[in-house]
């Protein structure tokens, strides 16, 4: 599939502070800005940062960041499912995974994260995928956010909502372990019949009846 990439770009205030969200954006801007302490979630921040420049070289990816005076405070990742995962074991080449989205610990509760999604889903080649995120509840930031399980939840699935993402039945073992934790995608206008059917064997691998 050739992938093709529009860059969009908007810019919020919110408490006082403005910020551009901007992507999908190339290897070369990346490397111009610093990254956030704040960004722990996945490894230390120099780590994570180094990950970020690498995916960026892979043609399907897509990195969308929020930015205060050139330094990264934000990201989304969007790019194949990982070959291990389940979601690779059938053939749809316009699946894309919301592989990451951080906000920076120093910089919660300015509705970045909602609008890195946003500006991601403005990108009219976005209807010729299936958008998929997996969420599971070992993975939040409770502890941090000082949420319950289903209050965060909650704000996860008006996140996922704000980038046309809606929850999604499946028979996965993981996502069936804890009642908390959900299958979420976005089916593009444009997504052929046929790559629906092949997800839809892939969410219900032991169930399936059409």
């Amino acid at each position: 599939m050739r992938h093709i990439k529009t860059y969009n770009s908007t810019e919020i205030t919110h408490h006082g502070r403005t910020f551009v969200v901007e992507g999908p954006i190339t290897k070369e801007l990346l490397i111009k800005y610093k990254f956030d302490d704040g960004l722990v979630a996945f490894r230390p921040p120099k780590q994570q940062y180094e990950a970020l420049v690498k995916i960026a070289d892979l043609p399907e990816s897509r990195i969308i960041v929020a930015v205060e005076e050139m330094t990264i405070v934000g990201y989304a990742i969007f790019l194949y499912p990982d070959p291990l995962e389940r979601w690779s074991e059938v053939e749809i080449d316009n699946l894309l995974e919301l592989g990451a989205i951080e906000i920076s610990s120093n910089y919660r509760g300015y509705k970045i994260a909602k609008n890195l999604l946003k500006v991601a889903m403005m990108d009219d080649a976005m209807e010729d995928y299936i958008i998929i995120t997996t969420e599971y509840y070992w993975h939040w930031d409770l502890r941090g956010t000082g949420l319950s399980i289903w209050e965060y939840r909650d704000v996860m699935e008006k996140v996922m909502k704000s980038g046309g993402l809606e929850w999604f039945a499946t028979d996965d073992p993981e996502i069936c372990s804890h009642p908390a934790n959900c299958l979420m995608a976005r089916i593009g206008k444009r997504v052929s019949p046929d790559a629906v059917h092949k997800f839809n064997r892939v969410r219900f691998k032991h169930k399936y009846m059409l």
